[in-house]
């Protein structure tokens, strides 16, 4: 089939890739002049299947008002006159009962364990290096309440055979021992060896050349405009640099995705969170983490990637809006130097931010839609790159008529119909 795949951030390189390799012939289209230059350019770094879990969680609305007012707080509310914001909220807000929150959990366990074990596959088939890691994230605990809070998460851990270990504060400093240095502000953690490190940008940079090498044409600077549609079936796209048309149109344009498919009659409930990084030149490795270390105080991730440390976190609510804001800096700042205050250098740290394309369940939606010729890759939240491979073979599966590894239950649009 002919292929077009809207979209070159991790999610859609994947995509087109694995399509590709199922013998499609695939064209990819973005604005950007390369792939990965907005959501996937800088994100944590994280592949963590371990710590997949939706936001809408127990809790979170009365954690939500207290954040309000901390100085540096994990989330934070920008009030829009804009019916998406408030109707997505709604709708989050619905999740967040125990019930929801073990379905949610298991569909993003499901999918990013098996991400994983494809990412596996992709770097022994071919090499592709990306300043990856294998050592696991480290998420810590600066109370008993933090810990006491796990427990649910654990039970969900068990069910999927995920292996974890829970860690007292020497137990921390085994597995990052640059927390050595103030292991007095950690009480505990969990270890999620399983879980993998890695650059974003570079991996996708890297398989879009393949991707290339395979077939697939890169398509840029090109805005789409709409989507074609033919006796109701969409047939193709129409951008900046004209109309293409193709057997089938997957739409992995992340936040961007609602705004492309609405007029179709779908609702499709992906909002943008924005979310900051810093990354910094390491000076000193020992003092440096040799993973992820994740902050549940802050919910801020500090990970090693080569020779920079990338400190990323942050939910703010707000929009398209992409300004860069101190506050934010402040925050992600102050873990990185709370926690290793020798290992990187701050003067020297490129400030970023990003859209996040949330669903208000935290699951992606992957699959085909009521609309014959149109599939979805999308809605990854704070994911993309932990759930990119698997989301990719997945759909290139659905699209090819094969069976997949895994099962697409619950993952499609249609959950939201009800």
């Amino acid at each position: 089939m002919k292929i077009l795949v809207l979209g070159s951030g991790v999610v859609g390189t994947t995509t087109a890739y694995y399509l590709a390799k199922a013998g499609h012939e695939v064209e990819v289209i973005d604005r950007q002049a390369e792939s990965a230059r907005e959501t996937s350019y800088a994100n944590a770094g994280e592949i963590s299947p371990g710590y997949s879990a939706p936001w809408a969680a127990p809790g979170i609305p009365w954690k939500a008002v207290k954040w309000m007012f901390a100085t540096h707080a994990p989330l934070a509310f920008r009030p829009k006159l804009d019916p998406a914001m408030w109707r997505w909220m709604a709708q989050m807000l619905g999740n967040c009962n125990a019930k929801a929150y073990v379905v949610n959990k298991g569909r993003m366990v499901r999918v990013a364990e098996y991400s994983r074990d494809v990412l596996k596959e992709l770097r022994v088939e071919t090499g592709i290096a990306y300043d990856e890691r294998q050592r696991g994230t480290l998420e810590v605990f600066r109370n008993q309440k933090q810990i006491d809070g796990i427990a649910k998460d654990l039970t969900v851990l068990d069910s999927f055979g995920v292996p974890y270990e829970v860690l007292d504060r020497q137990g921390c400093v085994a597995a990052e021992p640059a927390l050595g240095l103030v292991s007095e502000k950690i009480l505990g953690g969990l270890l999620l060896p399983g879980d993998e490190t890695g650059d974003c940008f570079l991996f996708t940079q890297r398989l879009s050349a393949m991707a290339q090498d395979l077939g697939v044409k890169f398509r840029f600077g090109a805005s789409i405009l709409d989507l074609v549609t033919e006796g109701g079936r969409v047939t193709g796209v129409t951008t900046s640099e004209g109309m293409f048309k193709a057997d089938a149109t997957i739409v992995a344009l992340g936040s961007y995705s609602p705004h492309l498919v609405r007029p179709l009659g779908l609702s499709l409930p992906v909002y943008p969170v924005k979310g900051y990084s810093l990354t910094l030149p390491v000076t000193n490795a020992d003092a440096a983490p040799v993973s992820t270390v994740m902050d549940e105080a802050y919910k801020v991730a500090v990970t090693r990637l080569g020779d920079r440390i990338r400190v990323a976190g942050m939910a703010e609510i707000c929009g398209f809006d992409l300004e860069l804001r101190e506050k934010r800096r402040a925050t992600i700042a102050h873990v990185v130097s709370d926690l290793f205050p020798q290992g990187g250098d701050l003067d020297k740290a490129e400030f970023w931010c990003g859209l996040r394309p949330m669903t208000p369940d935290g699951s992606p939606v992957i699959g085909a839609t009521a609309v014959p010729g149109l599939y979805l890759n999308t809605g990854h939240g704070t994911l993309g790159w932990t759930m990119a491979c698997g989301s990719a073979r997945l759909l290139a599966d659905v699209v090819s008529g094969r069976t997949p590894d895994i099962s697409p239950e619950g993952l499609g649009i249609e959950r939201y119909a009800a």
